[in-house]
């Protein structure tokens, strides 16, 4: 099986809202909602992707050269490559019912331990989302990250509770999820957080804690002051908010403004090549989440398709290192990148 085989399969596989596209840059799918689209005239989406392009990468082939090392260490644990599956639930339902969660977190959640990375999983009003997500990450030995959406304290505690259970190495919040609709009717009340409300959750998790869904300097200082061990830049796909910054317009900044704490960063958001993540990385982000290519990889071609994904980009990641003069990840520094004007 290729790469081109698991987008053939995908596309048979999945259902109208996502086209399986050969780029996916948000075109195809905007403003479709429940599913992979963007929230209002859809542009969100297209932002995120457009915006990675809009950065070259400065070739320098002058140096020693040599085999590139790939991996990184997040929490005390060293992974293959710097980037991550991102949490995705409710799969049935925005995607088709090829898979539910339980079969879809059952092989990514295995196959992204296999080959070196680890997979967040994600969240939803029905409590099965969470049960199904953190069994597997209890049986890929606690390699994944359960992200729990900003529900009410007393939801968040048996949450929680599921996802300590599993034994994951780390615990996430999208608080951005506030702006989706069966949140912000929920009953008891959720949604959006007080630095104070996600301190305690902070400490609640016990273990190395990450906020997603940061798009300004003012977060990412509230999100720190909270405890967050890490911080997601992220605007949740284009989901919740439209006309919404594109997150490589905004990591710049916040990378400037957490420099020298100890607060990682990661960022998503649009990145769909190897050498969208030497960008990211370039411009301060620790690590990027990639969500729905793997999607695809899944539905296209189950763990061998998420192998293959994870293949291709840690190649062309490397293949930029190389190109750009970086033996090891903390050998890309923004001067390997130019902006555009």
């Amino acid at each position: 099986m290729t790469y081109a085989d698991v987008l053939s399969n995908a596309r048979q596989a999945l259902g109208g809202s996502c086209k399986a596209c050969p780029v996916c840059n948000g075109v195809a799918c905007r403003n479709r909602i429940p599913g992979p689209g963007a929230k209002g005239v859809g542009d969100t989406a297209i932002r995120n992707y457009e915006k990675w392009g809009d950065i070259r990468l400065n070739m320098d082939t002058i140096w020693e050269g040599g085999q590139t090392d790939t991996s990184c260490t997040l929490f005390g644990r060293t992974f293959r490559y710097p980037f991550f599956a991102g949490p995705v639930g409710a799969v049935n339902l925005h995607y088709s019912d090829a898979y539910n969660d339980l079969t879809y977190n059952d092989v990514l959640v295995r196959a992204c331990a296999e080959n070196g990375i680890a997979a967040f999983t994600g969240d939803g009003a029905d409590p099965a989302v969470m049960e199904k997500a953190t069994l597997a990450i209890g049986n890929a030995q606690g390699l994944g990250v359960p992200t729990i959406k900003p529900w009410d304290l007393d939801t968040i505690r048996e949450k929680m509770a599921l996802a300590l259970a599993s034994g994951c190495f780390a615990l996430a919040m999208d608080v951005d999820a506030a702006g989706l609709p069966f949140l912000k009717h929920h009953t008891p009340p959720a949604g959006s957080k007080t630095t104070e409300q996600l301190r305690e959750i902070a400490e609640m998790a016990g273990r190395p804690f990450i906020v997603k869904g940061i798009m300004t300097v003012k977060g990412a200082l509230k999100a720190a002051q909270a405890g967050a061990a890490a911080i997601v830049v992220s605007n949740h796909g284009g989901r919740v908010l439209d006309q919404c910054p594109a997150t490589a317009e905004v990591l710049p900044e916040i990378a400037a403004a957490l420099k020298g704490s100890d607060t990682a960063i990661l960022v998503d958001g649009g990145i769909r090549t190897g050498t969208d993540i030497f960008k990211a990385l370039a411009l301060g982000a620790k690590g990027v989440l990639i969500a729905r290519p793997f999607v695809t990889a899944v539905y296209g071609g189950g763990e061998e398709g998420v192998r293959l994904l994870i293949e291709k980009l840690g190649g062309e990641l490397a293949d930029a290192m190389e190109m750009c003069g970086a033996a090891s990840l903390a050998d890309i520094t923004p001067d390997m990148v130019r902006l555009s004007k």
